[in-house]
C-alpha cells in the first residue's frame, strides 16, 4: 500500500517516487490543551496526515528544524521542550529523539517552559532580521543551548554573523 503525501504546498503524490522513506520523519500530535507537538521552523519536504490529530512531516538530510513538545495532565504541564535538530542522511550517525525517526543531530535541547519561551523569543528575534531560523549557523544553536544551560543569556545572532556564516559555508563547499 502506498502512502499519499503532500510535498510542501503542491498536489498529492506517491511517497516512494520522492524517496520520503529515506528522510527524517517527525510525528506531530495536536490534542488541544493535552498534547501539542509542532514544528516551529524548518522547511519540510512533505507531510502525511494520519488522522485529525496526527501527521508526519518529512525533512531532507541537512535540513534544520525546531521541534516543540508540550504535554499536560490534570495537575499541570508535564513536558515542555524544544529541540533544534539537523536531519541526517542515510548511513550517518545520529542521536535518537522521541517522535523523530530515525533521529538527527541535536543542536539544541532545552526543557522547562520558561527556558523554552526564551528560545522561542530568540528565534523570533532572528526572524525579525529577515533571517530564516533554519538557515542559522548550527554552531549558534549549540552556543544558545550551552549558555542557557549555564543560566546565562546567549549572544544575539546578527545579520553580520549570518553573513559570515554564509561566506564560511560557501567556502566549505
Amino acid at each position: 500500500m502506498s502512502v499519499i503525501l503532500r510535498p510542501g504546498k503542491s498536489s498529492a503524490i506517491e511517497a516512494s517516487s520522492l524517496g520520503f522513506d529515506r528522510m527524517t520523519r517527525v510525528e506531530l500530535i495536536w490534542l488541544e490543551k493535552q498534547t501539542e507537538f509542532w514544528i516551529r521552523f524548518g522547511n519540510g519536504a512533505g507531510e502525511q496526515i494520519l488522522d485529525r490529530s496526527r501527521r508526519i512531516v518529512f525533512f531532507r538530510p541537512g535540513t534544520v528544524f525546531g521541534f516543540v513538545r508540550w504535554a499536560a495532565n490534570d495537575y499541570g504541564t508535564v513536558v515542555s521542550r524544544i529541540d533544534i535538530v539537523r536531519a541526517i542522511a542515510a548511513g550517518n550517525s545520529y542521536q535518537t529523539l522521541p517522535f523523530v525517526r530515525p533521529g538527527g543531530e541535536i543542536l539544541l535541547k532545552i526543557e522547562g517552559w520558561p527556558k523554552v519561551e526564551e528560545v522561542l523569543r530568540h528565534i523570533d528575534a532572528i526572524e525579525s532580521l529577515g533571517i530564516d531560523a533554519a538557515d542559522v549557523d548550527p554552531d549558534h544553536w549549540r552556543h544558545v543551548a550551552h549558555w542557557m544551560k549555564a543560566g546565562e543569556a546567549p549572544r544575539l545572532y546578527t545579520a553580520e554573523r549570518h553573513a559570515a556564516w554564509l561566506r564560511r559555508r560557501e567556502i566549505g563547499k
